[in-house]
């Protein structure tokens, strides 16, 4: 019993770092209503900087929000140049983008900082939780994606901004009638969502160590969460990422081995796409065609 329940509160822990990155991929995807397969990877770009700042000397907590801010821009200049020009192409076009994208930053981060384990320090190491059933990290990592959401909730909810972000996305047509920049406004998504991820990767960097390819099986996993829990619903992504962090862990422990839970998710992605596409929580948009 004991195990039970240190791996459901490990999965909860870990299932809270794929919420952070599908959030970013639920951004995106009501923004464009395309996914960015590369978020993984600007993610990554974010995490070296802020590590090279805290090289550099800054503390923890003066790389963290420079970093964010960084990343943020990061996201607009990406949409601004790169991905303005693919607005109204094939979905297919977009793909091919998204992967090149994928492979470029990757291919970046290695030539910059190499390829050797990089240690990334986390802000509450030291602290003792009470608890032996959730790391400290891991108990920060919780936090602050619930954080993150319920500050998403009241930014589109009550502010005109964010009000405006959604309306360019549901219908840019009528938002432009009455005056939104729809084109700035998807690279402000853009921007929350590169600004997302790189919260994303100061997560997890302190838990899986700092390397070119530390992004790229959670990226996996977080896409497949945000397909449990519903891409058009940013609530329901962190919930997905929740649910599947616990069932990862108790599948993974008492069923197939921890060999095989990236196979795992590759079975949760196909199951929703063939029973529900629109997620456990998403909602079904109905088009007339």
């Amino acid at each position: 019993m004991d195990l039970l329940i240190q791996q459901i509160f490990s999965g909860l822990a870990t299932g809270s770092i794929y919420a952070s990155l599908a959030l970013a991929l639920v951004m995106i995807f009501n923004s464009t209503n395309h996914i960015n397969f590369a978020q993984g990877e600007m993610a990554l770009i974010s995490t070296y900087f802020a590590w090279t700042l805290i090289a550099l000397g800054f503390p923890y907590w003066a790389a963290f929000p420079l970093t964010i801010v960084a990343s943020f821009a990061f996201g607009v200049l990406v949409e601004r140049l790169l991905i303005r020009s693919f607005h109204n192409a094939p979905h297919l076009s977009l793909v091919v983008v998204f992967i090149g994208l994928l492979l470029a930053f990757n291919a970046l981060a290695g030539w910059i900082w190499g390829f050797l384990l990089k240690e990334f320090p986390s802000p509450v190491r030291n602290l003792n939780t009470g608890t032996p059933l959730i790391a400290a990290h891991e108990l920060f990592v919780l936090c602050v994606t619930l954080g993150l959401l319920a500050v998403l909730y009241i930014f589109f909810r009550f502010t005109t901004l964010g009000l405006a972000m959604r309306a360019a996305a549901l219908n840019p047509t009528s938002a432009r009638l009455v005056g939104i920049r729809v084109g700035w406004m998807l690279a402000l998504g853009w921007g929350l969502a590169g600004a997302l991820g790189a919260v994303a990767g100061m997560l997890v960097a302190p838990i899986v160590y700092l390397d070119p390819s530390m992004m790229i099986g959670i990226l996996l996993y977080a896409f497949a969460s945000a397909m449990l829990g519903g891409l058009n619903n940013p609530a329901g992504a962190v919930a997905g990422g929740l649910i599947f962090g616990v069932v990862e862990n108790l599948v993974g422990t008492y069923l197939i081995g921890h060999e095989l839970k990236l196979t795992f998710a590759l079975i949760v992605v196909i199951a929703v796409l063939l029973i529900r596409p629109a997620g456990l929580f998403g909602k079904v948009i109905v088009k007339r065609v």
